[in-house]
């Protein structure tokens, strides 16, 4: 078993309260990712189910146990951090199987453990030699590798792959994703990469000023933002955002507000829709807008567009027959009436 509920969770610094209540159940075998922008509270939050840091007020339960005076080592977590934070002077065999061997587990049942382990990350070739003869992707596999040995309830990733370039990064999302389905172990996992946690989380919480603005599936976060917040933080590039004109504004932005509203809330005051819902079209059609800058990424470009009147730079994702679009483009714009959000003054969504 391995149920994480946090109740009313706090954590201040003096008088500096740095996660401010929050309530969240993580349950047993889920994948839950923690993901924000710096100093948003995720990997506090992290911490102090670890019990790194200590809990100012409200309740861990870890399988219904109060877990908050508990000591690190009697909780039932194994936390992987950023750094590999492995033992230069001990092979990989040596590293993974350190904690057993404190723990005083015999040198037989120590060494099968640790095999087990090796073949189920595939680094079996790997046990004999010493972290500076790895790469990045392999220390790292090591450090999951001296979690899994200790057979924990829950295992906690403290933004695991930061320190890794872009293909191996890739890789080892599909390696992560991989060893939760073959373990089905609770997994809560920190980033704040919002395609990690798009391309693997079972749930995502986004986590903002130390509290959570929104939990739910994936693509329900995507496709149905409770904010504007948790609608500009997930998708790349970020969603449009107009903001409703005024008597003064130009006949374009107007022209824009009236595609996107239909038949929008007086509340609303601002309206979104994504990049790949805001279709181009020919010029004299729909909106006119003026491509500033075309980024042609072989399967597909991002037009960065401008429209007289609207202070930001719109975004529209196009196809692969895109090449023709270059800066000084004229062209026309209209938005999927079906995907259109609409927040209020506050930011919240308005449904």
């Amino acid at each position: 078993m391995g149920q994480v509920t946090l109740r009313g969770l706090r954590k201040s610094y003096d008088a500096v309260e740095v996660i401010r209540g929050i309530d969240l159940e993580v349950q047993d075998g889920e994948f839950m990712v923690f993901v924000g922008p710096s100093g948003c509270g995720k990997s506090t939050t992290l911490r102090m189910i670890a019990g790194l840091e200590s809990i100012t007020g409200g309740d861990l339960m870890i399988d219904g146990v109060r877990a908050n005076d508990l000591r690190p080592a009697d909780r039932g977590a194994a936390m992987v951090f950023q750094s590999y934070a492995l033992y230069p002077h001990m092979t990989v065999a040596e590293n993974m199987g350190f904690s057993l061997k404190m723990s005083g587990v015999k040198r037989a049942e120590r060494d099968d453990q640790v095999a087990r382990t090796a073949g189920i990350l595939r680094i079996t070739e790997l046990l004999g030699r010493f972290p500076k003869d790895l790469s990045g992707g392999q220390r790292q596999r090591v450090a999951i590798g001296r979690a899994i040995v200790r057979k924990p309830k829950v295992f906690l990733f403290d933004e695991p792959l930061s320190n890794l370039d872009a293909a191996l990064r890739v890789n080892m999302r599909i390696e992560l994703s991989r060893l939760h389905k073959e373990l089905g172990s609770t997994m809560i996992y920190v980033t704040h990469d919002q395609v990690e946690a798009m391309t693997m989380g079972d749930r995502i919480a986004v986590f903002n000023k130390g509290i959570v603005e929104q939990l739910g599936a994936p693509m329900d976060l995507y496709n149905r933002p409770a904010n504007e917040f948790v609608a500009t933080f997930l998708g790349a590039p970020r969603i449009n955002l107009v903001d409703m004109p005024t008597s003064a504004s130009t006949q374009a932005h107007q022209a824009l507000w009236a595609a996107l509203k239909q038949d929008a809330m007086p509340s609303v005051v601002r309206l979104g829709v994504r990049p790949e819902h805001l279709h181009v079209l020919a010029p004299g059609q729909g909106t006119p807008a003026t491509v500033a800058l075309a980024e042609h990424l072989g399967d597909s470009s991002i037009l960065h567009l401008r429209v007289d009147g609207v202070a930001d730079l719109l975004h529209a994702k196009v196809g692969a027959d895109s090449s023709h679009y270059t800066a000084g483009t004229t062209v026309g714009l209209s938005p999927d009436a079906n995907w259109v959000m609409a927040f209020d003054a506050a930011g919240r969504a308005v449904r």
